[in-house]
């Protein structure tokens, strides 16, 4: 026993094990949430965060790639909606980690939950861009929704409250897509 004893006390203070200790030890955030909810909340705001993540970068690239004689316009506009996305990453992530979730790690991460397509075509006609991210930005208001249920049947009212905000901001990107890609028809077509 007292040899237990005393290879016991040389892994206490050893750093090595202290340290991966600590790696493995679960989060002790404090809330009131149950851990079904930290979980299903968890879920789908990291589903969320790695579309947002997806969006913002394809949200760029259609920026960085546009072209034509409404180049100006369009550069902008994306610009602009990029910096919308990604303000939102930083939040979102916090949220999760707030409620004793844990979030992305890895760019391997955001593709593995992302439910945003990727596009990586050497050339997109800028109308193509703007129907693009029109109907993300669409299923990503509807996919705010979505966790905005989950927060609902969770009674989590601080994620779901910041989620109207973002299905609002999702809302007016999808509108000036929209608008900016008419022809100047009735229709909008």
């Amino acid at each position: 026993m007292a040899k237990d004893h005393t290879t016991m006390k040389k892994t206490q203070t050893n750093p090595k094990v202290s340290l991966l200790r600590k790696q493995r030890a679960p989060l002790n955030t404090t809330t009131d949430l149950d851990a079904k909810a930290v979980r299903d909340v968890s879920g789908a705001m990291n589903a969320i965060l790695a579309d947002v993540f997806a969006l913002h970068l394809k949200t760029k690239n259609f920026h960085w790639h546009m072209s034509g004689p409404h180049f100006r316009d369009y550069h902008l506009l994306l610009d602009e909606q990029a910096g919308q996305l990604f303000a939102m990453t930083d939040p979102i992530a916090e949220r999760i980690r707030k409620i004793g979730g844990t979030t992305l790690r890895s760019i391997g991460h955001i593709a593995r939950l992302q439910r945003i397509d990727d596009n990586d075509a050497e050339y997109v006609e800028p109308e193509d861009m703007l129907a693009e991210l029109r109907e993300d930005n669409r299923m990503l208001a509807a996919r705010l929704r979505e966790a905005h249920g989950v927060c609902d049947d969770r009674h989590d009212i601080a994620t779901a409250s910041l989620i109207e905000e973002w299905v609002d901001e999702a809302e007016q990107r999808t509108w000036f897509l929209f608008e900016a890609s008419r022809r100047g028809d009735s229709t909008g077509h």
